[in-house]
């Protein structure tokens, strides 16, 4: 059987998930066959890694404006795209257009001009898009799906769902290129489309109607001078004061953020460390969100991202009862170590209250590795192509469109003031018929 070819577009933080399972765990049924990015020092890094670690010739690489000479010299089957959000809808639909399907990072895209575009560019060529929604996949999230699929709890009316980001990972969006929300889309966005998602997921739903509040509260200049904070610097690199401060990030002290980032600031001038009490974010930190789905039910759900602790609290209401659960996550830095720790599981509490019994702890298998265990099952799922799935967790770009429309439609509310009805937002390809 011939190996299906992948070619990667974005050779940051996130790109070492897909190209090491390549290389290392799906090396006979998949071949990597180029980088693409706009920083050939990343990409260096990228083949330097597949080398070292893991015995595997090093691939081609081409500059972001060689994307289309990319896809017709190798001729990729699929494209992965990991870049900064904000440019994932111009590389999938180029790289459909030529052919080619889509493995995405999550968020599909970042506003809902972009999401009608891909969705257009979908029902024009024909090809397919796969979201990685890696939560679907970690253990205690199926779980909770199998629960409530089996009426554990009967009808679910409500979901009350807060997620908590710590000064370690929360902050981390506020030092890069996420800070910047016509980048991100904001944390209701790049962060919030895995909880949306998994709640369209966990309930078989959509969202119908938003309502959404927030601003910036902890990070930002403005707040630090509120708490009486005097002493203030422009990133963490070569300053006195960040040596003093808590939440500098300092990359000559880590080798990935060293070779990855610092030595690579001299082709594009992205500076991975920059002060979250700085000037210029225009991200939220705190965050309120109400959503009626299709189906009736009500979710109330907040994100902070300056919590003393990782991870989250989601409470479902029945018409048999509730359905408790609380996972707390390891703390971690983007890109700042091994990817195995990035969102790795060190607690886990799921409670079902029958309306009219005892209540009950339900034992979950143990995930191990990023995401809760969800990183390894769904890259066993993207490369061995598995078709048969009772919890149906392979996200399609519908999947993909709805999470982050929900987002889309908080961030709409927030600058309105007003309920913001998804159905307005874009035009489904079967509806434009």
């Amino acid at each position: 059987m011939s190996k299906k070819r992948y070619a990667l577009v974005g050779a940051g933080g996130r790109a070492n998930l897909f190209y090491s399972a390549i290389a290392e765990s799906f090396n006979e049924t998949a071949e990597l066959v180029a980088f693409c990015d706009i920083n050939q020092t990343r990409m260096d890094y990228a083949n330097r890694m597949l080398a070292q670690n893991y015995d595997y010739s090093e691939v081609p690489t081409y500059k972001s404006n060689e994307f289309e000479q990319m896809i017709r010299e190798r001729k990729p089957d699929c494209v992965i795209v990991t870049t900064i959000d904000r440019t994932h809808h111009d590389y999938i639909i180029r790289a459909m257009e030529l052919g080619c399907d889509i493995i995405t990072e999550k968020p599909m895209t970042v506003d809902a001009e972009k999401c009608q575009e891909i969705l257009d560019a979908v029902n024009r060529t024909g090809r397919s898009i796969r979201v990685t929604f890696n939560y679907r996949y970690a253990p205690h999230n199926m779980k909770i799906k199998e629960l409530l699929m089996d009426g554990v709890i009967g009808e679910v009316f409500s979901v009350n769902f807060e997620w908590l980001l710590n000064t370690s990972h929360g902050a981390d969006y506020f030092r890069r290129w996420h800070r910047d929300k016509r980048n991100s889309g904001g944390l209701l966005v790049h962060k919030s489309t895995h909880h949306f998602d998994l709640v369209n997921f966990w309930l078989g739903t959509s969202p119908q109607t938003v309502y959404a509040l927030g601003d910036l509260r902890f990070y930002g200049r403005e707040n630090a001078e509120k708490r009486g904070v005097t002493q203030f610097y422009q990133r963490s690199y070569g300053s006195e004061a960040a040596k003093q401060d808590p939440f500098a990030l300092h990359m000559s002290e880590n080798v990935y953020l060293k070779e990855m980032y610092l030595e690579a600031e001299h082709e594009d001038g992205y500076q991975r460390d920059q002060s979250v009490f700085g000037d210029g974010i225009s991200i939220e930190d705190t965050m309120g969100v109400m959503v009626k789905y299709n189906n009736k039910a009500i979710l109330n759900y907040s994100l902070n991202a300056y919590m003393p602790w990782e991870g989250y609290i989601v409470v479902f209401n029945g018409s048999k009862g509730r359905l408790e659960v609380k996972i707390t996550e390891q703390s971690y830095i983007n890109s700042g170590g091994d990817k195995e720790d990035e969102g790795a599981l060190i607690g886990k509490r799921i409670m079902v209250h029958p309306m009219f019994d005892a209540p009950y702890e339900v034992e979950v298998a143990e995930g191990h590795g990023g995401h809760g265990g969800g990183d390894e099952l769904l890259l066993y799922d993207i490369f061995n192509e598995q078709t048969e799935d009772r919890f149906g967790r392979a996200a399609s770009h519908i999947d993909g469109a709805m999470s982050i429309l929900t987002g889309i439609a908080a961030n709409k509310s927030i600058n309105t003031g007003l309920p913001v009805h998804v159905a307005d937002l874009v035009k489904f390809w079967d509806e434009k018929k």
